[in-house]
């Protein structure tokens, strides 16, 4: 019951963090791994378990989403063909691979957070949006999410400002449903091809959920900032746990 209601708090912190700064695998992950899954398992156990929060998050941003139905088409073809890359990659990838790659991810995605602010301009440049560099951007992110997803939505979000030309508010939104959306292809593989722990993933099913739909509430009000550097400061951390784990 202990360790349901730990993941089900980590859940819960998840879904806010992506609804306002993005990186909440950052807080899922260790804890499934402190849990003693291994690190392939507990990987594709989040990637199942966190598609509600985008759903909940989506909800905050349903006046903005529904302004942007084509765009959305547009950047869901090349998102899922990446997304189904990057499942079929880690079905490839052993546990043993998997445990000595996960340390560089978990960093790479830290640093991501912290440089978030250089990443994504506060005002989005104005762009196009049928540039093959935003489709090629949007494939990469897809193969990503799908494989880690640590910091996705950060990269798609900094991929949005740089090729389109609207509101942050309006970017944040795409940035969860598109986020949502490769976590999702991944997460119908992984469903009856992976290791999933379904006790956890059900529990981070609901709490995500919730969270998601909290952190979109109220993801114009939170500071993000302080909650990116604390996120991304506990991440390094866990990296250098998992590479010691790693290399033991």
């Amino acid at each position: 019951m202990l360790e349901l209601l730990a993941v089900a708090a980590a859940g819960a912190a998840a879904g806010v963090v992506n609804s306002v700064a993005g990186g909440g695998a950052l807080i899922t992950f260790p804890t499934l791994v402190a849990l003693g899954l291994p690190p392939l398992s507990a990987n594709v156990t989040l990637t199942v378990g966190i598609v509600p929060a985008s759903a909940g998050g989506a909800l905050g941003y349903v006046d903005l989403l529904r302004q942007q139905g084509g765009r959305f088409r547009r950047l869901l073809v090349p998102l899922l063909l990446g997304a189904v890359a990057g499942a079929v990659v880690l079905l490839l990838t052993s546990d043993a691979a998997f445990e000595a790659i996960v340390p560089i991810l978990v960093a790479s995605s830290c640093l991501l957070l912290f440089l978030q602010p250089r990443l994504t301009p506060r005002i989005a440049h104005a762009g196009n949006e049928r540039s093959p560099y935003l489709l090629g951007g949007i494939f990469l992110c897809g193969a990503y999410g799908a494989y880690f997803g640590a910091a996705v939505s950060i990269l798609i979000l900094a991929i949005l400002a740089l090729f389109v030309a609207d509101t942050l508010q309006h970017l944040n939104g795409m940035k969860i449903v598109l986020a949502g959306a490769a976590n999702l292809a991944g997460a119908l593989l992984y469903a009856f091809l992976a290791p999933v722990e379904w006790r956890y993933a059900v529990t981070i099913m609901v709490s995500s959920f919730l969270g998601g739909r909290l952190g979109a509430h109220y993801a114009r009000r939170i500071p993000s900032d302080p909650l990116r550097i604390a996120i991304a400061a506990i991440g390094l951390a866990v990296a250098g746990a998992l590479a010691v784990r790693a290399l033991g």
